[in-house]
């Protein structure tokens, strides 16, 4: 089992949940996925959970923000992009048509932190680590494996990414787009479709499963909902879109080859 030790700069490095209920969180997706948690004080006086394989960290846990909650907004999955300047970058997003949620802040000793809205709505985080990488595990079974935004507008998207992490972009004869940094292929785009109803544009995440079938089923045992079933992937595999028991949307991919 390889153990990441540091990401380039442009590459999804971790991912973590907002929730309404920690501990119902944990209770599920531990069950689904086998992930044990640490909990960490932080300095607003919340609990921030490490979700574990092995000891090595895969995702982060914590309350949704109180103000988010009165507002009815759901739980939901953030995912970030690593850099080494996470203020340089906010001001790029900024000059490129971003909204930079927040001035970027220090996080204790763990690393220094934004959230940013892209043209289109979606929203990412830029994580400039400290003492914390990101996840120490990727691409093995139940762990982080691939990034997705489901936007209106790619080409809106494509031109944003590009002015403020560097991306190259290859279209598949779908319309797929593989968002790359550098020569490392680690994140996709898409057209939300019609057919789909009401999706706000967003980043989704996908973890990596050794059984599709059974992970499927079992999102049902322990309370979630499946949303897409269990389908084909192209050539890459299978996967499946669920929520979990709070609300948080996820998706979960079984590859035909190796990761």
């Amino acid at each position: 089992m390889q153990i990441v030790k540091s990401y380039p700069d442009g590459v999804f490095s971790w991912i973590a949940l907002g929730t309404t209920d920690t501990e119902g969180a944990k209770s599920f997706y531990g069950g689904l996925f086998g992930w044990s948690f640490v909990d960490i004080p932080t300095d607003s006086g919340n609990i921030y959970s490490m979700a574990q394989i092995e000891e090595h960290n895969v995702a982060g846990l914590g309350p949704l923000d109180p103000e988010m909650q009165e507002q009815g907004v759901p739980p939901f999955w953030s995912a970030y992009i690593k850099h080494d300047d996470v203020d340089a970058v906010a001001a790029r997003a900024a000059e490129a048509g971003g909204n930079v949620m927040f001035p970027p802040f220090d996080v204790m000793d763990s690393g220094r932190m934004t959230m940013i809205q892209d043209p289109t709505g979606a929203m990412f985080g830029v994580w400039q680590p400290g003492q914390h990488i990101g996840a120490q595990l990727v691409n093995v079974p139940n762990t982080l494996t691939w990034n997705e935004l489901q936007t209106n507008d790619p080409e809106a998207a494509k031109t944003f990414y590009g002015a403020v992490f560097g991306w190259n972009y290859d279209v598949d004869a779908g319309g797929y787009v593989v968002c790359n940094a550098g020569v490392r292929a680690q994140a996709g785009m898409m057209k939300i479709q019609e057919e789909w109803g009401e999706v706000p544009p967003n980043w989704t995440n996908y973890i990596l499963v050794a059984d599709l079938d059974a992970t499927a089923v079992k999102v049902g045992e322990l309370g979630g909902n499946l949303i897409v079933p269990p389908a084909p992937a192209g050539e890459i595999g299978k996967f499946a879109a669920a929520q979990d028991p709070q609300g948080g949307f996820f998706h979960i991919i079984e590859y035909a080859g190796q990761a």
